[in-house]
This record gives structure tokens, sequence and C-alpha cells, in this order.
């Protein structure tokens, strides 16, 4: 059998591709994350499929849109039918195990992992379902800005500090050889996503630090409508944010970001330590604004939001840096090559292509996104290829934009003459790829029938969803049915020369 490599999957939460030009940017404390880039295969400009966190990480498993997994929002199902990168390695002798986040919603909480070691950190029911009638519908609130700070311990660190726990505790378990098959991790945080809050050992790195001053704002009035949704949707608990928070909430998310560094090395030890060898790659679902154009956190196709990081040392891998514009859709199928797997003929045809493709100097079609959940009344999408962006929603005007001389997005050539031809390129690649009246219908009538769902079964007795992990003490350290010579000889690691 041909040898196949061990698999670790890093997943971050809300992590900007900005701050990844060519690996971390240079004013990030993150010394674990610059070791792995030296190594790794390095992607300027990757896009998530979706700005927000459970359609952007179903689309990451299973390589397909949101329009195609039905995951249109924080509160949609996911469906078990859709063959995830888990389904296939799982299929060809893998063993898969997940710890951390993945934003699963509905009773399938596995989606393919044989093991999941923690729960989730978020509901597994319909209730986040938001309603797309509504302009400004689940409001979100500016207090993680304006509200940022130093804290020992907040929801999420406890829920990472958990993930690297397990995650930790099952490399060593997998280094004593019990298990002949190669493994697949996946090991997902819940930062550096708001609340802006940070331990102080990590606040204390970025102590007057010139990243931290407030980006140039724009005038409500003068943001386009999806943003003025967006903004009209996280109303500010007081004042608007003034510059000391803004800093301040710059501060905590780059602390986070050295924290979550941190968690990586905890792994990375381990595997050291215990003489394994994995192909690593790294990832966030989708980026954060952290201020940039004047708003906050995700939900818009602007760039600090829809890219995301995206890093892959694997041993056939020459490392380097690739500037075509790539997506999180790409993952899943460079997971199955990478692992040397045939794609099955029952998978759905993928959105994504083999990154391992442009390492040789391939090339990549016009990278999709799609945003249809809080702020929108209608889809939105967007088009990225070689400088241009393209972003179109029914309910508003188009937007174009050349990145390669305005990396900011603050001038829109949609209405420009001189970039007509341009325009009518995306739009007539838009129209042949969507059919956004269609798409809008559907996701009006999912969240309605999940509404209808999410009301009834909170009626009366309920089995919730979320998924407990739950470990057999009966067969953890020393029992009655064991003897102590078969417990030393079980857990004592096996290493290679």
């Amino acid at each position: 059998m041909t040898h196949r490599p061990n698999l670790l999957i890093l997943m971050v939460d809300q992590l900007t591709g900005t701050l990844f030009p060519d690996g971390p940017a240079d004013f990030l404390h993150v010394p674990n994350l610059r070791r792995l880039a030296h190594h790794a295969l390095r992607f300027q400009n990757c896009y998530t499929a979706s700005p927000l966190c459970a359609p952007a990480r179903a689309s990451i498993l299973s390589g397909l849109l949101p329009s195609r997994t039905r995951v249109y929002d924080n509160g949609a199902e996911f469906a078990s039918d859709i063959p995830t990168y888990a389904h296939h390695l799982r299929r060809a002798g893998y063993y898969t195990v997940l710890s951390g986040k993945m934003d699963f919603v509905g009773p399938d909480q596995l989606h393919g992992f044989e093991d999941r070691l923690t729960a989730d950190i978020r509901p597994a029911d319909f209730g986040l379902t938001p309603d797309i009638r509504k302009d400004a519908d689940r409001p979100h609130t500016l207090a993680s800005v304006t509200e940022a700070g130093v804290a020992d311990i907040t929801d999420q660190l406890e829920y990472d500090d958990e993930v690297t726990f397990h995650a930790v505790q099952k490399l060593y378990d997998l280094s004593r050889g019990a298990d002949p098959r190669p493994w697949c991790m996946t090991v997902s945080f819940a930062n550096p996503q708001d609340p802006y809050v940070a331990r102080r050992k990590y606040w204390a790195l970025y102590e007057n630090a010139p990243e931290l001053a407030s980006p140039v704002p724009i005038a409500y009035a003068d943001q386009d409508p999806h943003s003025r949704r967006i903004l009209d949707a996280c109303p500010s608990r007081g004042p608007a944010p003034g510059e000391a928070q803004i800093r301040r909430a710059r501060q905590a998310y780059f602390a986070n970001i050295s924290y979550i560094d941190d968690k990586i090395g905890e792994i990375f030890r381990v595997l050291e330590a215990t003489r394994q060898e994995a192909t690593v790659i790294f990832l966030s679902d989708h980026g954060d604004m952290l201020g940039e154009r004047s708003l906050w956190s995700r939900m818009t196709l602007f760039e600090a939001a829809a890219r995301v990081p995206l890093m892959i040392a694997a041993p056939d891998l020459a490392p380097g840096l690739v500037t075509t514009p790539v997506s999180t859709l790409d993952v899943a199928p460079t997971i199955a090559t990478l692992a040397g797997l045939a794609r099955p003929e029952t998978a759905p045809t993928t959105d994504g292509v083999d990154l391992t493709r442009l390492a040789h100097g391939g090339a990549r079609p016009m990278v999709a996104m799609e945003y249809v959940a809080e702020g929108t009344i209608a889809p939105m999408i967007a088009l990225r290829e070689g400088a241009w962006k393209y972003i179109g929603c029914p309910a508003d005007p188009d937007q174009l934009f050349d990145l390669t001389a305005d990396p900011e997005e603050r001038d829109n050539l949609a209405s420009d003459p001189r970039a007509a031809p341009i325009l009518d390129y995306f739009r007539k690649a838009a129209q042949a790829r969507w059919d956004l009246a269609r798409l809008d219908a559907e996701v009006r009538e999912s969240q309605a029938r999940r509404r209808l769902v999410y009301d009834a079964l909170h009626n009366g007795a309920r089995f919730p969803w979320n998924h407990h992990a739950l470990r057999a003490a009966s067969e953890r350290f020393l029992r009655n049915h064991m003897t102590q010579t078969l417990i030393e000889d079980a857990h004592r690691p096996r290493r290679t020369a």
C-alpha cells in the first residue's frame, strides 16, 4: 500500500488574511506560525467561500459553495448526505478526529469524523436563523469594541484551552501505535474572533504598537448600502467607538493571535516529542474587518473579512509564495490529493480545485464567494480574478475594485466608463454562474421552514442536537479487567529511529 501521510488541519476563527501577506506580518508575535510559514506553500490571496462561520466551514469541509451545501447562515443545517474531506479520508482508511469548533447545525454532529473530542461552542439547533425580510435582522452590538480589554478567562479562551488539551492527549494516544491507520486530525479554535478580550501576557506584546492605530474611517453617508445595513445591525451600547477603544480592540485581537500561536506550539511540540510526522494545513474560516472602512467582524465581502490565511506544509510541496487568488473551497480537493486519494464517482463535483497544481505553475479559474445571511435583503456574490474584484447584489449597486491600485477598496470603478468592459465581463460571469432570483427564493423558504421547526421543537420535551464528548472512564488508566503490564505496554510511545 502506498504510504499515506498523517494530516493536521489547524483552523482558526475570524483571522484576516490581510495580516498574512507572505506568512505572518512582521509585527505579529507568532513564532510557531512563522516557523510553519518558512516550511509552507503560502497563499497570499485566499478567499473564504462565505464571510460567516457555519457557511464558511461547511464549504471548507465539502468544497462546495453555500448555495450547494444549503448552509446559508449560522442557523442552517449541514445535510448528512454531503461528503466532506473526513468522509473521503475515512472511506480510504484514515482515522479522522476533530477537536474544537465546526458550527455544525443539525443532528449530525460528526460529518465523517470518527471521533469528536469536544462539544461545539455554538448551538446546534435552528435558533440562529436570520430573517432576510428584515434590513437589520439579528442585531449584533459593538460592545466587543467599546468594552475591549484584558481578562484571564472568557468562554472562548476556556474553550480553546480545552480544544488544545484534548488534541495534545489524542496525539499522545496516536503515538503509541495501537491504531496502524494514518490519521487526520482537525483542530479548530474559536479565537481570535471577538469578543476582543485577551490575557495580559499576550496583551503586553503589543503595547504601543503602531498597528493599533485606527484605520481611516468612512462616514455612514458614504458607505455602500450593505455596509450601512451592517452598521445599523451593530449598534453601540453608548457612543460610537473612539480612538482609544479601537486601539484596545485591535490590541486584543492581535494578542489573541499570539495566544493561538502558543496553542499551536503546544501541538507542534507533541508531534516533535513523539516523532510523528504530518502534513500541516493552516487556515481561517473568514476574516475580520477590524475597523477597516469603519466596519468590524465579518458579514461583508470586502478584503479584510473575505481574505484568510492559508499555508500548507507538505513533503512534496516546495515552500514559496502563491499570489494567484484561491479559495477555501480548494482545501477539500487539495487534502484528497495530499492523501493520495482518487475522487469517488459518487461525490458531488467540487467548486474548488487542487492547489498542488498551482505549486507547479498551474492556473485557477476566478474565485467565487456568496453571502446570504445577516444584513442582506438579497443574495450577495463576489468574483475575484487577477487584480479585479466584483461584488454584486440585486438590491444594491455593483462594486468593482482594482486591488492592485486600490487594495483598501476605496474607489468603486463600477460607474467609470473606462472600466465598463471589465464590469461587463464580471456581470456575464456572475449571470452564467448564479440564478440569484432562485437562490433568493430558496434562502427565504429555508429560513421560514427552520423558524417553524425551531418554534415547534421548543414546545414540550426536547432532545438537543449538541454533541456530547464522552470518555469511557472504565477504559482509562488502570481497571480490574486490565493488568499493570498491559497498561504500561499499551501506553508506552512507539518511536521510530
